[in-house]
């Protein structure tokens, strides 16, 4: 792994992770295109530490209410407010994923990051996620999430774990299937991350660590995946509060016919 591919897979990784497009596809897709060795699962989750950061410092205003809010459910048994209420919804949104996570690691290391599983996988919830943003006509905001809406948002991103489903792709069109507006599923999924992506990092990292070393090129590669990740966290939030999902659906289509066209031609 030099340190220029670790760069590259690290800024692929940022942006992708927190767009509806993917990072799972393009991080296995990268090394597939480009004529690299792929450096496997381990070394794509340790890349997420970077996302991590970035969404502990962006959403550090919510995660610190959250907090406080933890101490006075302990304190009180009492879950009304709306930050006990978030951090409730984000629990329990978060226990499906680890749940598949471990009964189908083994299948997400090897099966599904098959290019022709991939994209499938684009194609399909490009379509998808399409039709949600399309024809979800009512608009409830965060505030308005209830614990229904929670469950299954988490149960959508147990999908994630093949290559090309997208773990916001998923959880942001179930959101839109849900009735939540744009900004509010975007926000959702981006809060209901971090969870799911400490305890990925929390798993793989020291197996990421055994296998490459604490290495300039993985350094890099975090810090890379670290301010990619906040810009894509920025971008997004400001394009859906004025315009549809519609160009990410139509990116993974595109996508999709890349990677069907150069599997071909590779017979």
């Amino acid at each position: 792994m030099t340190l220029l591919q670790a760069v590259v897979l690290g800024l692929v990784q940022g942006l992708t992770e927190l767009l509806p497009i993917s990072s799972s596809a393009h991080l296995a897709l990268a090394p597939y295109l480009l004529g690299w060795s792929d450096p496997g699962l381990a070394f794509d989750v340790a890349l997420h530490l970077g996302t991590l950061l970035a969404l502990l410092w962006y959403f550090r205003r919510e995660w610190a209410e959250m907090a406080r809010s933890a101490w006075r459910m302990a304190r009180t048994r009492d879950w009304s407010g709306v930050h006990e209420r978030r951090l409730l919804y984000l629990a329990v949104a978060t226990v499906p994923a680890g749940v598949g996570g471990l009964l189908l690691q083994d299948l997400a290391e090897t099966v599904f990051r098959s290019p022709m599983v991939i994209a499938v996988a684009l194609a399909v919830m490009g379509g998808a996620l399409w039709a949600a943003d399309r024809w979800s006509v009512r608009a409830r905001t965060l505030e308005e999430v209830t614990v229904r809406d929670a469950v299954l948002v988490g149960c959508a991103q147990v999908l994630a774990l093949i290559p090309g489903v997208s773990r916001s792709g998923s959880t942001i069109t179930a959101g839109r299937l849900l009735r939540l507006d744009r900004p509010t599923a975007a926000r959702f999924s981006f809060l209901m991350s971090m969870p799911i992506t400490l305890a990925a990092v929390v798993l793989k990292v020291p197996e990421a660590l055994r296998e490459h070393g604490l290495s300039v090129p993985l350094l890099a590669g975090v810090l890379a995946a670290a301010v990619s990740s906040w810009v894509a966290i920025e971008v997004l939030l400001r394009y859906v509060s004025k315009h549809s999902f519609g160009v990410f659906a139509v990116y993974r289509l595109l996508l999709a016919a890349v990677v069907l066209g150069t599997v071909a031609a590779r017979g």
